[in-house]
């Protein structure tokens, strides 16, 4: 782990650095008092950072399921919405994306999530799902970390290009 993390630019390294340093601190000083529950504060300062973690996750998730609702969608009177959407999502991922999270968002873990997600979502109302949604990530997670604005009508041709 780094020694410089820093709080404002790198929650999830800072929320792991600091517990450990509390998890160290309670090796190194046997007499601070019992009452000082050191395990369950970095614990919780933990949870900071992975909630942050999660948040991205999300973001990406509502992300690849508006793409599929905006490839294949029976009303495209809804397009405009979707597109509005994926950006909004893509806006809030990059407000809580730090640099540690880059390596660590398991995005065939979330895809995976999604197309089954996708699927309930159609049928709920009363539309055929997609057919040949690939069960791998068909999408680079990187395109959505990066801060330029996403190119959707390209990402949407990659979707329809990758299902069966």
């Amino acid at each position: 782990m780094s020694d410089v993390a820093d709080y404002d630019t790198d929650i999830l390294l800072w929320s792991e650095r600091q517990a450990a340093l509390l998890r160290e601190l309670k090796t190194r000083a046997p007499g601070l008092p019992n009452d000082l529950d050191l395990e369950n504060v970095a614990e919780e300062i933990e949870s900071v950072g992975r909630s942050q973690l999660d948040a991205v996750e999300s973001f990406l998730r509502l992300i690849f399921l508006h793409l599929i609702k905006l490839a294949y969608s029976p009303d495209p009177a809804l397009n405009a919405k979707w597109i509005d959407e994926i950006i909004g999502f893509h806006a809030d991922l990059q407000q809580r994306l730090s640099p540690a999270m880059r390596g660590r968002i398991a995005g065939d873990k979330v895809w995976v999530r999604v197309v089954r997600q996708a699927s309930a979502s159609f049928r709920a109302y009363g539309d055929e799902p997609p057919s040949g949604l690939p069960l791998r990530n068909p999408l680079e997670v990187d395109l959505f970390l990066d801060e330029r604005e996403l190119d959707i009508e390209a990402l949407v041709t990659q979707l329809r290009q990758t299902a069966d």
